[in-house]
This record gives structure tokens, C-alpha cells and sequence, in this order.
């Protein structure tokens, strides 16, 4: 079975250039700044503001503040269905990998792959699966086997021939902290990752992301506002150097700043114990424009997508294939 499923890996310079491809998903991040009018000047002051938030953490050996930049590609794993001859082509997953530009060695360090993570079957599992199953029900509830189909595509695109000859570690995640859950902070502090936070229960995504194989841990960098949701293998202190960890934050907490600034752009830090609000008023804005509202309805729809392209036509498969896999 593992000859029905291949990875194919398209690579995409992210700079004031972009313009977002046919099959990106465009309630992804980057692809939302990308349109409209305001462009050229949101993708300028997104990569000005991770290179501004990379120098501010990288420090150390830093004395202008303009001894790094970060490049930053756009990796797009697509999954073809089927014999080779005749396989058909599916967009499975898109997510950002760093480049760390050293300007005082003329050296480039590879980053973390696994930034902006998106996903097509994420969202008919979020947007469509979810919701109808809910239908009608007087509680919140999810399926036993929700997102088991995902963590075994996404566990098994990893494994992958495609993904190894790309990249030598495994994808760290980083997303906003839930606004439904309170963290409480506790004594770790990380140097470059910051002061870690628990949370009181474990959320959806959490449970989401661990049939993916992940755990998580939340910290908080210095002079951040809110603690960050990584999602990891291994060990995410030991695996990854400050530098490539560095890469991350200041990729993932600028696009967090734009599209989420009642918490990550709050003008006051989150305290010992904290709950995120996207209620919260004291918070300033970035001269980026972004469709918040627009991005939740085309979830929807690429949901419904996926359903119509990928679930039905390949259900049977999916199936079988899901009942064997050993991911």
C-alpha cells in the first residue's frame, strides 16, 4: 500500500514578490497578505518585521541589531493517488521553511521546516466533519476516530523518501495558545524560547496534533506578549539550535501579531496565569492589512473541497489504506 501514496515537493520563494499559486490554500497566512492592493508593502513590512524580531532575539555578537535575516520558502507536499500511469494529484499540506542569512560570516544556516502549517484535510475535518457531526447535539463532541486519517497522511509524508531527501529534521509547528484554556506559568525559562506555561486541560487541537505524532509545550520569548503553541518530535530544547528555534518564533509570531493582535501585539505581557481573548481592546495594530473574517469562510469552502475532491471520489482507499497503515 505504501506504492498508492507518493509525496511530491514544490519549493516557492516567500518574498515582496509572491503571488500565490492555483493550488495554494488561501486561508493560509501568507497567501491572504498576498492579494489586494496592499501587496507588495504587506509582504515588505512582514519580512522587515521577522528580520526585526530575529535580530531583537539573536543578540548575542549583535550590536546593530542587522546581523541576520530570514529567507523564507514556501514548501507545498502534494500526494498523488494511484498507479503511477494514471495517479491523480492532490495538495496535501503547505507549511514555510527558514533560511537564516548570517551577514557577518556570509553564511546561511538551514531552519526549521514546519512554519504556517496548513492543511487541506484539516479543514474538511474542522470545517465540515466536525460541525455536522455536532449537528443537533446538546454538547460539544468529536468523533472517536477524529484525525486519524490526517496524523497517519501526515506521519506518513514524513517518513517519506520525498521528505527526507529535503530536510534533515522533523517540522516543529507553532501556533496561537488557545483562547478557550488558561496557562499558568511555571519556573523553566528557556533563553531564546522563554518563560514555559501549562495549561489546565488539553484542547482539540492538542489531541489533533498528537495522532500526528506531536506533543506540544508553550512558552513565551522575551519581550513576547503571549506564550506560543510548538508542536514537536523528539526533544525541542536539545533537537534544534537557538538560531534555528530563533527562525521560528520571529516567523510565527510576526504573522500571529497580524492576524491576532488582541493577543500577540497586546500591549501589556501575559501574566503568571493567563487566558487568551480575542475580546481584549488594549492591543495596537500592524500597517499590515488582513481578512480575518474572510480567511474563517474560505476554510469552509476548501473543506467542502477536499470533501468533493479527495474524501469521496477516494473514500474506499483512504479507508483501506488507513486500517493498514502502521502510523
Amino acid at each position: 500500500m505504501n506504492e498508492t501514496f507518493e509525496f511530491h515537493i514544490k519549493r516557492l520563494r516567500f518574498d515582496e514578490n509572491y503571488q500565490p499559486s492555483d493550488s495554494t490554500r488561501l486561508t493560509t497566512n501568507f497567501a491572504n497578505l498576498a492579494r489586494g492592493s496592499s501587496r507588495e508593502q504587506n509582504l515588505r513590512n512582514t519580512l522587515k518585521m521577522i528580520d526585526n524580531r530575529f535580530n531583537n532575539l539573536a543578540h548575542w555578537d549583535n550590536p546593530n541589531a542587522d546581523r541576520y535575516s530570514v529567507e523564507l520558502e514556501i514548501i507545498s507536499a502534494e500526494m498523488s493517488v494511484g498507479p503511477q500511469a494514471d495517479a491523480v494529484v492532490f495538495p496535501l499540506i503547505e507549511i514555510l521553511k527558514t533560511t537564516i542569512v548570517d551577514h557577518a560570516s556570509n553564511t546561511r544556516i538551514d531552519g526549521i521546516v514546519g512554519n504556517n502549517f496548513s492543511s487541506y484535510v484539516r479543514d474538511y475535518d474542522f470545517s465540515v466533519l466536525l460541525p455536522a457531526y455536532n449537528d443537533g447535539r446538546t454538547s460539544f463532541a468529536a468523533p472517536e476516530d477524529f484525525g486519524d486519517l490526517h496524523g497517519k497522511l501526515f506521519k506518513h509524508f514524513m517518513n517519506s523518501p520525498a521528505y527526507k531527501q529535503h530536510f534533515s529534521k522533523p517540522p516543529v509547528i507553532c501556533i496561537s495558545a488557545s483562547s478557550s484554556k488558561t496557562y499558568h506559568r511555571i519556573g523553566n525559562d528557556h533563553p531564546v524560547l522563554g518563560v514555559e506555561y501549562l495549561q489546565n486541560v488539553l484542547s482539540s487541537t492538542d489531541q489533533y496534533f498528537a495522532k500526528m505524532g506531536m506533543q506540544v509545550r508553550f512558552f513565551m520569548p522575551p519581550n513576547g506578549a503571549a506564550p506560543l503553541a510548538f508542536y514537536f518530535c523528539g526533544d525541542l530544547l536539545s533537537d534544534y539550535s537557538d538560531l534555528e528555534l530563533i527562525g521560528t518564533i520571529s516567523t510565527m509570531e510576526t504573522f500571529q501579531k497580524i492576524y491576532r493582535p488582541e493577543i500577540y501585539n497586546a500591549n501589556s505581557a501575559a501574566g503568571s496565569v493567563y487566558q487568551p481573548s480575542l475580546k481584549h481592546q488594549d492591543y495596537s495594530l500592524t500597517k499590515i492589512v488582513y481578512d480575518r473574517e474572510e480567511r474563517s469562510q474560505l476554510a469552509v469552502k476548501q473543506g467542502r473541497y477536499t470533501e468533493a475532491h479527495f474524501i469521496i471520489p477516494y473514500r474506499d482507499v483512504l479507508t483501506h489504506w488507513a486500517a493498514h497503515c502502521a502510523a
